[in-house]
């Protein structure tokens, strides 16, 4: 998952077709990262797509080809913060919008069934959201980019015991959070008592 330090010298000097091989083998890690920093509503492929015009129009700011990784993880981190923060309003009016569209009277047994998977998908990555960014990240790259521990040790430059421990306690906050709010749904509404 190295980039090749000609490929990266070709590319920081111009070369297109070095920059799209470098594109096209790195793509999926950056999706991994963003997913890793991203806010919950925002659409990974617009992401990606800003991502990919930081990187041509300003890879020549790159100084030494080794330092191409690194440089692409802060621009993916740093534009999944950027959405992070231009979204919070237009995320709640999303939310806001979807629930009011959606008519569950209306569905057959198979779109609800879609519908439940969804949600619990989206509800899984949410509490994941949740998780400090020490936890996050190596959580996302291993269930959605299914980065072995070692690789996500090289990605994240620390120990894989480091790794190792902290998908082991990722897992168990994402368990607990879920055990209590599955707890809270269980809890009993009370009424208000009718007036005499």
């Amino acid at each position: 998952m190295t980039i090749d330090t000609h490929t990266a010298r070709a590319a920081i000097d111009g070369d297109p077709e070095a920059l799209r091989d470098i594109w096209r083998s790195h793509r999926r890690w950056v999706a991994a990262i963003l997913l890793a920093h991203m806010p919950s509503d925002a659409e990974l492929d617009d992401l990606l797509q800003d991502v990919a015009a930081i990187v041509v129009e300003r890879i020549t700011e790159v100084r030494k080809p080794e330092k191409l990784k690194a440089w692409l993880r802060t621009v993916a981190v740093n534009t999944a913060r950027t959405a992070g923060r231009k979204q919070n309003v237009r995320r709640r009016a999303m939310r806001e919008l979807a629930i009011a569209a959606t008519d569950r009277d209306e569905k057959n047994e198979k779109e609800q069934a879609r519908d439940h998977a969804r949600e619990q998908a989206k509800r899984v990555l949410e509490l994941a959201m949740r998780l400090h960014p020490d936890y996050r990240e190596p959580l996302l790259l291993r269930s959605v980019q299914g980065m072995s521990q070692r690789m996500i040790a090289q990605t994240l430059g620390v120990p894989e015991t480091t790794v190792e421990t902290r998908l082991a306690r990722a897992r168990k906050m994402l368990r607990e959070e879920m055990a209590f709010e599955n707890e809270l749904d269980d809890l009993p509404i009370a009424k208000p008592r009718s007036r005499s």
